[in-house]
């Protein structure tokens, strides 16, 4: 059974990983808002040019190369795969969106 005093040092560690977790929340936030202002960038070029909103191909090696870097680092690569998943289909959809202010909607 534990005692009082191993509580109190859980509780200590357990704030201390919890200030570790938000901190971590924050720069994911962070990061994705500037991957998404980078892919913002990315589809008023795409949309300049008439060019696809989507690319299978680079998608294709993205994933590729997220696995390994996921397989890398001791992360589940099919989570890895699934959360950049997540992410290309909402920057496609913000892709398309662009295009459609444009007056380029025959995708």
């Amino acid at each position: 059974m534990s005692t009082t005093q191993d509580t109190e040092r859980a509780s200590e560690v357990l704030g201390s990983l919890r200030a570790s977790i938000d901190n971590i929340d924050a720069a994911l936030v962070h990061m994705l808002a500037e991957r998404f202002r980078c892919t913002k960038a990315v589809g008023e070029l795409k949309a300049a040019h008439d060019l696809p909103p989507a690319d299978p191909a680079r998608e294709k090696l993205q994933i590729e190369r997220l696995r390994r870097l996921a397989a890398d680092a001791n992360l589940d690569p099919d989570f890895a795969e699934k959360f950049l998943n997540f992410i290309v289909k909402e920057v496609i959809r913000h892709h398309e969106a662009i295009a459609a202010d444009r007056g380029k909607t025959d995708y």
